[in-house]
């Protein structure tokens, strides 16, 4: 029938778009507009297959000697819409902000991706308090770790912790206290800068950590989630 066929290829459609949006702008195909584009395209596409399909399912005409295709219509176009949504409910869910540091009053600094960061839409400066006031209420645990232990063993721990996130290391100055990576985003292949600093703090030492995206003005959570990710590697 007409009807599970429409809904098959809809929904095919859209797993295409979705599949080819990241990829795509990581080769350079397409620039960064046109990847959400296809990402929005796919989201709708995939919502109406899974509605196709949905409606094809419960009549019986249509249905007998093809619930197979129906079915994999359902999914597949169920499948290329979640992804999209859930990455637009977690955008919409937090601050539009893209610069997350465990310090805001005396942010780390950059020093080592300076020039990784040149031709960066955001300048490597720290976004300033209305984004520190942002990040308060969104993150609150975000927060400067401290540790028991001299400085040279939490450098270590830290560097350790930084590798194990599978980041690019730019920068090891345990004289300076500081650690610089990138870290790339699995889809759109994002290049997001990290800077650690270590400094002594009593008997022990104090720990800060700032991600900064190098481009658009809302990171979507990830500079956050990744700090919490380089955090728990810290402490394990």
């Amino acid at each position: 029938m007409w009807l599970r066929r429409l809904a098959l290829g809809i929904a095919l459609l859209a797993a295409v778009l979705l599949l080819a949006s990241g990829p795509g702008l990581r080769l350079g195909l397409w620039p960064l507009r046109t990847a959400f584009e296809l990402m929005r395209f796919a989201a709708y596409l995939g919502i109406a297959a899974t509605a196709l399909a949905a409606v094809a399912l419960c009549i019986p005409r249509v249905r007998r000697g093809g619930v197979a295709a129906l079915a994999a219509a359902f999914l597949v176009g169920a499948a290329s819409a979640a992804g999209p949504l859930e990455f637009q409910r977690r955008a919409r869910s937090v601050p539009p902000i893209h610069d997350i540091s465990t310090d805001t009053a005396s942010p780390p600094e950059f020093v080592a991706v300076l020039p990784l960061r040149a031709g960066a839409r955001n300048p490597p400066a720290y976004a300033g308090p209305e984004t520190a006031k942002l990040q308060r209420a969104a993150y609150p645990d975000l927060a400067p770790i401290l540790l028991a232990e001299p400085p040279e063993r939490a450098f270590a721990r830290a560097l350790a912790a930084a590798e194990a996130m599978g980041w690019e290391i730019v920068a090891r100055e345990p004289a300076a206290g500081r650690i610089e990576a990138v870290a790339t985003t699995f889809w759109f292949g994002f290049k997001d800068d990290v800077v650690v600093r270590v400094a002594p703090a009593g008997r022990g030492s104090r720990i800060d950590v700032r991600s900064k995206s190098r481009v658009g003005r809302s990171d979507a959570g990830t500079n956050a989630r990744r700090i919490r990710g380089w955090r728990a590697a810290l402490l394990d």
